[in-house]
């Protein structure tokens, strides 16, 4: 598990200030591993440290620092294990990179387990792990999101975004051609763009983006393919049918797009055997993209 700066940030600036609490260790059996972080503030919370008993006397009394519970009768919970919480609260936000290391309670000196750590990681010979050794707690910190560029606010695009934006690997902007084709209750995560011309934004999406074109329009997804093929992407998936991609495959050609680049677009996305309603579609588009999302992620790791 790793330091969410993104997250944090994100809460402290909504909320001026939050509590967050970190599995440091565990003994025997727990609801959730080291590392697992939630998140609260006055009326509410986001992420879990495993709910029930251990989650209410966490946040209901927050203690900062360490503490520890026997998972047993006294929380209720039929676990039999024992954790170690780590308690901090922030009020403004937190700048790290690679590893983010800090004192929790005990010495002063910081512990040399923790030392070789963080030289190994900044010399790139070993990943950032998480370590809470003699007081202080040493975090791996979130890398950049994965920009996801999702093009189109129809039935689709409405049940990619309720899926996506529940996965913490991407940033996602949403873009349609009116404020109006955007449904009620967005998620904080995901950023709103209305255009009217939405092909005129594809030069502002970074070349590491993952765009999903679903528009309620032929002439538009034909011109976000354009405009795409014309920018660089990690990924780009078209929904349709085989007979809608020769024709785009034939109208990209007369644009003077190449064979071999034309072909850097996914199309048809999804997975049809699970069906054609909106939110089976969802499923199986991102299904796919998290198999691309992975694979592109293990091939920079081991190039690294």
């Amino acid at each position: 598990m790793s330091f969410d700066q993104v997250k944090v940030n994100a809460a402290i600036l909504e909320h001026g200030a939050i509590y967050r609490v970190v599995i440091a260790a565990v003994r025997g059996s727990s609801p959730r591993e080291v590392g697992a972080t939630m998140l609260f503030w006055e009326g509410g919370q986001s992420g879990s440290i495993g709910g029930g008993t251990l989650e209410y006397k966490a946040t209901q009394n927050p203690q900062l620092g360490v503490c520890s519970y026997p998972l047993g009768p006294e929380l209720g919970q039929c676990c039999g294990g024992h954790v170690t919480l780590v308690t901090e609260y922030f009020d403004s936000p937190v700048e790290a990179t690679q590893l983010y290391i800090r004192r929790v309670t005990g010495t002063e000196e910081l512990p040399l387990e923790i030392t070789r750590l963080q030289r190994a990681t900044r010399n790139g010979g070993a990943p950032a792990t998480f370590k809470f050794i003699k007081g202080w707690l040493a975090e791996p910190v979130d890398p950049p999101r994965t920009p996801l560029w999702i093009w189109g606010a129809g039935h689709v695009g409405q049940a990619v975004v309720q899926i996506a934006a529940q996965l913490e690997d991407f940033d996602i902007t949403w873009v349609d051609t009116k404020p109006d084709r955007f449904p009620l209750g967005i998620p904080s995560n995901v950023t709103v763009v209305p255009a009217a011309e939405p092909a005129h934004l594809m030069p502002h999406a970074p070349t590491r983006a993952h765009h999903l074109i679903f528009t309620y329009s032929h002439a538009l997804d034909l011109a976000l393919c354009d405009a795409a093929l014309k920018r660089g992407f990690a990924f780009c998936g078209l929904i349709g049918s085989q007979s809608k991609w020769a024709r785009f495959k034939s109208r990209l050609s007369a644009l003077g797009h190449s064979n071999s680049t034309i072909l850097k677009i996914t199309c048809p996305i999804g997975e049809p055997n699970l069906g054609k309603q909106p939110i089976a579609i969802a499923i199986g588009v991102t299904q796919s993209l998290l198999s691309v999302h992975t694979s592109l992620a293990n091939q920079r790791s081991a190039q690294a």
